[in-house]
């Protein structure tokens, strides 16, 4: 995406980028909706990207253009937040205002091959991939830790979306080979090795996470945490509500919230478990709980799709040794583990490929999008060098 994030600049503009930055979409393999609740989180950095390339503009104003359309759009970064893309890139430079860390005016080209809405940090890889350029073009030292700060409070903060600390932390900080094990609360951070072969299957259903049943799944969060405080002050994050406590849920909470809360609870378990067991190698059980996963998003948290579920059904049954939603839910990718990448694995990936192509186009008349992801790096400057 870099040389098409240049090419775009210098066909808007007249003119070559100054900067540029770029930074990866992930998947996140265990860990569903336990970020913001204080609990662990397993995700890892992917080979798509999302670039930015970045030049000064008037002071006041931000010009821009994506790829995906190719239209300039100019917005006041000081006035109301503009709808779409451009909120989140507004955002990112209001946050870095406040740093003192923001060009006056700059003029900005994106281009992305991270599908977005489907479930895979398309708006982190551009806030982060925004705010590095940004900072570079100001001649501001922003380090990783303001860099997913910057992230996280546009997103959160500026467009609405009430997003955790894990995509902008993984999309900064990724690693060639290795998953990112994040404890929430304290930020505490292991890097897993993953030697695993993964396929993922876009079901092209989209979702608007700031207008949605994300913030009401928060919301039912606070509203569980409240109650369990009554009986625990000291409970700060429902990810530390006791696994042998869980039976006493069931007088605490009445239905939907004890149902969240079990599976804040139980899914954090599976979270630690599954990093041991993906650094020791150990596949076919850390599968087991991709899929247990996936029924606790489906039953407990509700955040699953009736597209994500077919494809989760069709993979099971032709062999793959665990599948789960990626992402929030309520549409966009299924994460898929097929193997640890020998022979075996390759028959087994072409079996999966084909039973869910079949059973998605018996049930939706079309097949979902697949690729084959693994861990990749995190954001990094990109060279400017005009193609």
């Amino acid at each position: 995406m870099q040389a098409q994030a240049i090419a775009l600049f210098q066909a808007a503009f007249g003119g070559p980028p100054t900067h540029a930055a770029s930074a990866p979409g992930r998947v996140n393999l265990l860990g569903e909706h336990t970020d913001y609740n204080g609990g662990p989180v397993l995700p890892m950095a992917i080979g798509a990207r999302t670039t930015a390339a970045a030049g000064a503009g008037e002071p006041g104003w931000i010009d821009l253009v994506s790829l995906r359309d190719g239209l300039v759009e100019r917005v006041r970064w000081d006035g109301a937040l503009p709808q779409g893309w451009a909120g989140y890139v507004v955002g990112v430079q209001r946050e870095l205002a406040g740093l003192g860390a923001a060009p006056p005016g700059v003029r900005l080209a994106v281009a992305s091959d991270v599908p977005i809405g489907g479930g895979l940090s398309s708006s982190a890889a551009l806030t982060v991939s925004v705010a590095r350029a940004f900072a570079d073009l100001a001649g501001a030292d922003l380090s990783i830790q303001d860099l997913v700060g910057v992230a996280l409070r546009a997103e959160a903060e500026q467009v609405g979306v009430r997003c955790g600390i894990m995509d902008p932390t993984i999309v900064a900080r990724g690693r060639g080979g290795h998953a990112l094990l994040l404890e929430c609360s304290t930020g505490r951070m292991r890097f897993i090795p993953v030697r695993a072969r993964f396929l993922l299957f876009d079901t092209g259903v989209r979702h608007e996470l700031a207008d949605g049943v994300y913030n009401t799944r928060r919301a039912e969060c606070e509203a569980a945490l409240r109650v369990l405080q009554l009986t625990e002050p000291a409970l700060s994050h429902l990810a530390e509500w006791p696994a042998r406590r869980v039976p006493a849920l069931r007088r605490l909470l009445d239905e939907p919230l004890r149902s969240r809360v079990l599976h804040v609870v139980t899914e954090t378990a599976r979270t630690r478990s599954g990093a041991d067991l993906l650094a020791r190698g150990r596949l076919r059980p850390f599968g087991k709980l991709l899929d247990a996963s996936h029924e606790s998003c489906r039953r407990r948290y509700e955040c699953s799709a009736p597209e994500l579920d077919v494809v989760v059904r069709a993979a099971r049954r032709a062999g793959a040794w665990g599948a789960r939603l990626t992402g929030a839910g309520w549409g966009g990718c299924v994460l898929v583990l097929v193997g640890a990448g020998d022979r075996a694995t390759a028959l087994r990936e072409q079996a999966v490929i084909d039973a869910v192509n079949r059973a998605f186009t018996r049930a939706y008349d079309r097949e979902p999008s697949v690729r084959s992801v693994r861990p990749g790096a995190g954001a990094r400057r990109e060279r400017v060098e005009l193609q």
